[in-house]
């Protein structure tokens, strides 16, 4: 059985800063590490490989970036998968969701035919759009569910534990599929060196759009029909009042009086 896994590098979140004159996230100098969300789906489909060694599991990461990502990939290895491909060329950047859903459809289509399952984060920290996995199974023509925090397999369909806002659904879909995963009770994990030192030695290859035969036209900006015009930061709020709430009466009468005074009460 093969197991996909598409993973995103992303930039550290608590480290994101927006140039106020171009309205660009400011990358240069900003560390880059595995989105977290795809890190749950890796060990989403290293625990299958664990829960069922009869199906004899092979974990496959496939990521479209900059060469640097390739960092993200040793991740994975280290984190468990057995080989990694990523989609590197200049002829993919500006992609929109649609076009980078395009090229991994492709990817996916050309390095793994004969998948029985793709597993992804569920969004990205960085875009948060949650759009890519679900044009990448519209244009794979496969069944989709969406935010998993548990998934089994049972004969040829996955069945998957779904979180809700009123709480889980089990759903089940005949594989190929594809599964977008929450947290749940996935870990990010931190590999030992063992770990670290035999992923040096897994399969990490580089991939570019011509080596997969992929239509100029469909990939990149100008095949991109949603662009981003604008991305600013929000203006820094100063001022407010904290209120000490150790002793609840006391903190009511304080509430009761900041209302009173600055007229939001007509009491």
């Amino acid at each position: 059985m093969k197991i996909v896994v598409l993973a995103k590098q992303v930039p550290e979140a608590d480290k994101i800063a927006v140039d106020p004159e171009t309205g660009t996230l400011i990358r240069e100098g900003v560390a880059s590490i595995l989105n977290p969300y795809c890190e749950y789906a890796l060990d989403q489909a290293v625990k299958l490989k664990n829960d069922y060694p009869e199906l004899e599991i092979e974990v496959t990461a496939i990521s479209m970036g900059p060469p640097q990502a390739k960092m993200v990939l040793l991740r994975c290895l280290e984190l468990g998968a057995d080989k990694a491909y990523l989609l590197s060329d200049r002829k993919f950047a500006g992609s929109d969701v649609w076009a980078t859903s395009t090229a991994l459809k492709e990817g996916v289509a050309n390095l793994e035919p004969d998948f029985d399952l793709i597993l992804t984060g569920k969004q990205a920290i960085d875009g948060d759009t949650a759009q890519v996995p679900a044009e990448t199974a519209e244009q794979l023509g496969i069944p989709q569910i969406t935010y998993g925090v548990d998934v089994k397999i049972n004969n040829k369909r996955v069945e998957v534990k779904r979180e809700t806002e009123k709480g889980y659904q089990i759903l089940s879909a005949k594989m190929p599929a594809l599964v977008t995963m929450s947290k749940g009770s996935n870990i990010r994990r931190i590999p030992s060196m063992r770990d670290v030192c035999i992923a040096r030695d897994k399969p990490l290859e580089t991939f570019s759009a011509d080596d997969l035969n992929i239509d100029e036209e469909k990939i990149g900006l100008s095949a991109s029909p949603t662009q981003v015009d604008k991305i600013f930061a929000p203006l820094s709020k100063t001022g407010g009042e904290i209120i000490d709430g150790s002793e609840a009466k006391v903190a009511a009468k304080k509430l009761f009086d900041y209302l009173k005074e600055n007229k939001f009460l007509s009491v």
